[in-house]
């Protein structure tokens, strides 16, 4: 049996960049990730096939608490004991973004950003790299990153300009980069994500000067595959639904090709009608925002002047995207959007679906959580945030994006 190519996922999240660099080809062979709940969820997820990430020789919390010349020395030894050799294939992470997002910028209290911690994350990832020399390295982030300043009298750009000069300063490497949509990708959402891509100069047979990394051939040509959310969704939905209930069953079969790809166990199955379903709980909306989805479901995404409000930015998911292909992207702030038959917001299945976890990808925390508790307060230097389910998905890499960015590195390696 041909060896997996061997990665290291930081500030990993739930897991979904891993998963889909996994279904690709690669093997997880340690993972950073400081929130408990999503690092539970990372490793539950794959207590059977890689048990090992248990170990906490093989996992970490806090990056900034464990980045020494003594860690690298021991994870090195580690990884030779366990697995034959030190050599890293790919080194991925998206180090938090809260503060390069719109949504973010909302919710951080208005400090500067060059007061947030986890947005000088990037340079513990540059120095992991240096320390760790994989053949391959991907840095993923928001768009916002592209025009995002320092503090109000800085530069639109500036920050974008320092985390790619960071980069590119990283001896021996070739670096591109590239503002994608994720839609181009397979995935029913549009999700732009900047990313910066890093080849070691000895798998890259001459030069290239071009700095586009899907020109360049640092990143997969697009797929263009997404299917509609009727696609995604339709069987899932129960006629029989209630408010604040869940539906521990699976309401019919799979309609459609994707849906039984999604529904797909580990052993191969299919999850068939009225097998067990996960996280398909309803929020328990009041008796007028029911009428307000109601409405805006009968109106095609129009609200009536007696349901404005100033604050209102609920969106209709379609049930089928217009020529442009998908136009949401999904958060982690599930009342966003409206399921486009029925009065409720999404479950956290269904949002998973759209970040194209299959369903037996489990979720660990609480469902949802909001205020301080969600964003910190770093007015106050407190940094400490809650990641429930919806969250993680929220803030999780694409699984078929990643499979197919997983599946172009196999191919450059294997050159």
């Amino acid at each position: 049996m041909k060896e997996k190519k061997k990665f290291i996922d930081l500030f990993a999240g739930c897991g979904g960049l891993s998963l889909g660099l996994e279904e690709a080809g690669f093997q997880p062979v340690y993972v950073n990730e400081l929130n408990r709940d999503a690092l539970e969820t990372y490793l539950l997820n794959r207590d059977e096939i890689y048990p090992y990430l248990r170990d906490n020789k093989f996992h970490s919390r806090d990056i900034k608490k464990c980045i020494n010349e003594e860690f690298f020395k021991n994870l090195k030894f580690n990884l030779v004991a366990k697995f034959g050799s030190e050599k890293i294939d790919l080194v991925c992470g998206g180090p938090p973004c809260q503060g390069f997002s719109r949504l973010g910028i909302r919710r951080s209290y208005s400090v500067d950003k060059e007061q947030l911690p986890s947005n000088l994350l990037y340079q513990d990832m540059s120095f992991f790299i240096h320390k760790m020399q994989p053949k391959i390295f991907l840095f993923e982030n928001v768009e916002g990153l592209l025009t995002a300043k320092w503090n109000q009298s800085g530069l639109k750009g500036e920050i974008f300009k320092d985390v790619l000069k960071t980069f590119e300063n990283l001896k021996g490497y070739e670096v591109k980069y590239k503002l994608i949509y994720s839609k181009d990708y397979g995935v029913p959402q549009n999700r732009p994500r900047v990313f910066i891509i890093g080849f070691k100069s000895e798998i890259i047979k001459n030069k290239i000067e071009e700095t586009d990394a899907v020109k360049a051939g640092f990143f997969p040509q697009e797929t263009r595959d997404y299917p509609h959310l009727k696609n995604v969704l339709s069987d899932l939905i129960d006629n029989n639904f209630s408010y604040g209930q869940k539906t521990e069953f699976y309401p019919n079969n799979a309609k459609t090709e994707w849906q039984k790809k999604i529904r797909t166990k580990k052993n191969g199955s299919i999850f068939l009608k009225n097998d067990a379903l996960s996280e398909h709980e309803y929020s328990n909306h009041s008796l007028k925002t029911r009428a307000k989805f109601n409405s805006l479901i009968l109106n095609k995404g129009d609200i009536s002047e007696n349901f404005k409000t100033k604050k209102f930015a609920q969106r209709v998911l379609p049930k089928k995207w217009g020529s442009k292909g998908p136009n949401i992207t999904i958060t982690s702030m599930p009342d966003d959007f409206i399921h486009y038959e029925q009065a409720r917001a999404p479950s956290v299945r269904e949002c998973a679906r759209i970040q194209t976890f299959p369903d037996w990808y489990e979720f660990s925390g609480k469902r949802t959580t909001g205020g301080i508790r969600r964003a910190g307060n770093p007015k106050k230097n407190n940094f400490e945030r809650e990641v429930p389910k919806f969250t993680q998905i929220g803030n999780a890499v694409p699984v078929k994006l990643a499979f197919e960015i997983g599946k172009h590195f196999l191919k450059v390696l294997e050159i």
